[in-house]
């Protein structure tokens, strides 16, 4: 028998948008200036996808862009910053008027849900969170839950397992099977990329798989997305500005001022639709 071999993953920007359904849970690369899949997130907000929800552990510019468009219903996160500006604008501003949920994390507990998605296990315990006024908020979201060690008795918080139905990923190369190599700091990426039900990936560059391979060899590097997990690579050279890519390039943050201050005046959507919709129509 003729083992089947993966199929051939390239979608365009637009036809990437129609992996991800109105009432979604999604997830996205990178943290908060960095590696963020900001074309990927341009071609939802171009489609008109809305009512999402969005966990991550410490997003910044791509979670506050989908806010301000208004395609999230719910953020869950352990912060949502702007690094040295402040808080995330949009999210702040859209959380207090309640025109999104926002369930407050931590970053040990986000990676433990992730964890237990990506291992494929109902829940991940953790210590270190009880006492703390979250455990009532997610026992009663039923995200968290007090169990006892059955081995010590110990009190530990049951952190359930964090499958999003997508997974936006940016990467500096892949090839055309979803094959993937993120350089430089992958924070939480390549558990996302195994916990999620669909996996989109965005790519600076798409090579032959022979070249990958021979890339991974020579420079000792490990994939961190296989065409078992991957749903789909759209190849986008500069894909996550202004947000920076290792290697590639740094974060634009005469731009992400720019946005932020628009951001911070209530003009967030003329500044999105001019640089980020225009750029990646």
């Amino acid at each position: 028998m003729v083992p089947s071999l993966p199929s051939e993953k390239l979608i365009t920007l637009r036809e990437a948008a129609d992996v991800v359904r109105d009432g979604d849970e999604i997830t996205i690369s990178g943290m908060t200036f960095f590696r963020n899949p900001t074309a990927l997130i341009a071609s939802l907000i171009s489609a008109g996808r809305k009512d999402l929800s969005f966990v991550d552990r410490e997003p910044g510019f791509g979670l506050d862009v989908m806010v301000a468009m208004g395609a999230l219903r719910s953020v869950r996160a352990a912060m949502a910053t702007f690094e040295h500006y402040g808080l995330s604008p949009s999210v702040r501003r859209a959380a207090e008027e309640g025109r999104i949920r926002y369930l407050e994390d931590t970053c040990g507990a986000i990676i433990a849900g992730l964890r237990a998605g990506a291992q494929g296990v109902p829940f991940m315990p953790v210590r270190g969170i009880i006492g703390s006024d979250l455990v009532k908020v997610h026992e009663a979201a039923g995200t968290w839950k007090v169990v006892q060690d059955p081995f010590s008795g110990e009190s530990l918080v049951a952190v359930k397992a964090i499958e999003p139905d997508v997974a936006l990923v940016h990467v500096q190369v892949s090839d055309e099977y979803g094959n993937a190599v993120i350089k430089g700091p992958r924070f939480e990426d390549e558990l996302k990329i195994r916990a999620a039900k669909r996996v989109v990936l965005s790519a600076e560059q798409v090579v032959s798989s022979d070249e990958l391979r021979a890339m991974t060899r020579d420079l000792g590097l490990t994939l961190s997305a296989t065409s078992l997990y991957t749903s789909a690579v759209v190849k986008v050279p500069g894909g996550a500005w202004p947000t920076g890519v290792y290697g590639s390039y740094d974060p634009d943050y005469a731009a992400i001022e720019a946005y932020y201050k628009a951001a911070k005046q209530g003009s967030a959507k003329e500044w999105v639709a001019q640089n980020l919709l225009r750029r990646w129509s």
